[in-house]
């Protein structure tokens, strides 16, 4: 039971250091690489490379803020909710594999993104998305990471209450 214990626990972080290591070495190659608002093209101005500095959070909600009002609300904030995040994926062992690695992908984002908040000052934003009728904001790797955590435990959750109206 230990070996199956530590093989989860590897797993876990293995998983949470691949989401994070992914966002750091993009954003240090776009750091390295990248002037400030430089437009790079990648498939015909429908995906673009475009460096933005963000001091807030999603969209730069809150840019503007206080600095003191930054700190609580952009970092501490964020830094309860991961701590808590992490001591509930690996304290509750009667998780599904599915919210495992949801909560695996929505941390390990949520800490790139604080490590660039407490590190640098800011994050660093850099894909941008234009589908025509609608265009994305500028965002990075731990942005797709909380995505997909976050839409993998909506999917699971609409899932398990289609079940549950299934079996009354």
């Amino acid at each position: 039971m230990q070996k199956i214990e530590n093989l989860r626990w590897s797993v876990l972080l293995l998983l949470l250091t691949l989401n994070f290591g992914c966002d750091q070495i993009s954003k240090r190659i776009v750091r390295n690489e990248i002037s400030d608002y430089e437009h790079i093209s990648i498939i015909k101005d429908r995906f673009t490379l475009t460096k933005v500095e963000n001091s807030g959070a999603f969209l730069s909600l809150g840019d503007n803020m206080p600095y003191i009002f930054r700190l609580l609300i952009l970092t501490g904030l964020p830094l309860l909710f991961l701590v808590y995040g992490l001591y509930f994926l690996f304290a509750k062992r009667n998780l599904t594999m599915t919210m495992q690695i949801a909560l695996c992908f929505l941390i390990g984002g949520g800490i790139g993104n604080l490590y660039d908040r407490i590190i640098h000052g800011s994050v660093t934003d850099f894909m941008h998305m234009d589908f025509y009728l609608f265009q994305t904001g500028v965002f990075n790797f731990a942005d797709i990471s909380i995505m997909i955590g976050v839409g993998t435990l909506l999917f699971q959750s609409i899932r398990s209450n289609q079940v549950k109206l299934q079996a009354d």
